[in-house]
């Protein structure tokens, strides 16, 4: 497998797994009310994840 090829991977595992839809996800599974986890991820979606652009 080239370099190239796995960088790709990684990003697409970080893209996938940090993705604001899947940490709502997430929260959900853990217990949280629906409101609680779409707060959660709004404000996770607005600081982390539009900084860093996953």
């Amino acid at each position: 497998m080239s370099g190239e090829t796995k960088m790709k991977r990684v990003r697409n595992f970080f893209q996938h797994h940090f993705n604001p839809l899947h940490i709502f996800c997430r929260l959900r599974g853990a217990g949280l009310s629906a409101m609680a986890a779409r707060r959660m991820s709004m404000v996770y979606e607005k600081v982390v994840y539009k900084v860093f652009l996953l």
